[in-house]
C-alpha cells in the first residue's frame, strides 16, 4: 500500500474534501497540522512544493492539492499510484 501525507490547517475545506475522498476509497495517510506544527507557508513550499493546503504526498511525491487528487481519482491513475483495485461500475 502506498504512502500518503496530507499537509493541512484546521480551517481549510479542501482540506476536509481531500480526507472525504481518501475515506470513501478506504485509504489512510499521515496528517500533518501546519498550524500545529508551527511550519511557515515559506517552509511547507520547501517540503512540498506547493505553498497553499492541502498538500498530498505520495509515497514522497507530491501530487498537489485537493483538485489534484480528485483529477487524479476521476482519471483513475489514483487507483493505480495507490495500488487498489479499479472501481468497478455496474450496470445493475
Amino acid at each position: 500500500m502506498a504512502r500518503i501525507s496530507m499537509y493541512v490547517t484546521n480551517w481549510c475545506p479542501y482540506c476536509q474534501q481531500a480526507k472525504r475522498l481518501l475515506e470513501s476509497i478506504g485509504v489512510t495517510w499521515k496528517e500533518i497540522n501546519i498550524e500545529l506544527e508551527g511550519l511557515s507557508r515559506v517552509q511547507l513550499a520547501k517540503i512540498t512544493g506547493g505553498h497553499t493546503v492541502p498538500q498530498i504526498l505520495i509515497n514522497g511525491k507530491t501530487v498537489g492539492g485537493y483538485t489534484d487528487l480528485f483529477g487524479l481519482y476521476q482519471s483513475g491513475q489514483l487507483q493505480t499510484m495507490l495500488e487498489l483495485e479499479p472501481s468497478v461500475e455496474s450496470d445493475s
